[in-house]
């Protein structure tokens, strides 16, 4: 069974490698949803790419609410933080974005 105290320590102990992974990781991933939705792709495709990119952004926040939770409070934590809810919004945003010019024409000259 799965136990939340070792999974938070893991965490913590490993944060140097995990937040090198999951900073690039989200980063990528948003920047992808928000390039498939200006370019308008296939709506799966924009869907995919948001919902591992929210996957990416709800690690980081679980990973930063297990410092939290020892009373780690620095600006590196609330750094972090801010990244994974402004790459969150920015995924609801593209996905807005691309259901809302789905439809709209295309200006050519």
């Amino acid at each position: 069974m799965l136990d939340f105290n070792s999974l938070a320590e893991f965490s913590r102990t490993n944060c140097v490698s995990i937040c090198a992974f999951l900073v690039p990781a989200n980063l990528l991933a948003t920047l992808l949803t928000m390039i498939f939705a200006a370019l308008r792709r296939p709506s799966s495709q924009v869907w995919q790419s948001a919902i591992v990119a929210c996957m990416f952004a709800v690690v980081m926040i679980l990973h930063v609410y297990t410092w939290f939770m020892i009373g780690v409070v620095m600006i590196p934590t609330y750094v972090l933080l801010w990244l994974a809810v402004t790459c969150l919004v920015c995924n609801v945003g593209s996905i807005l974005f691309h259901r809302r010019n789905t439809n709209a024409p295309i200006f050519q000259r």
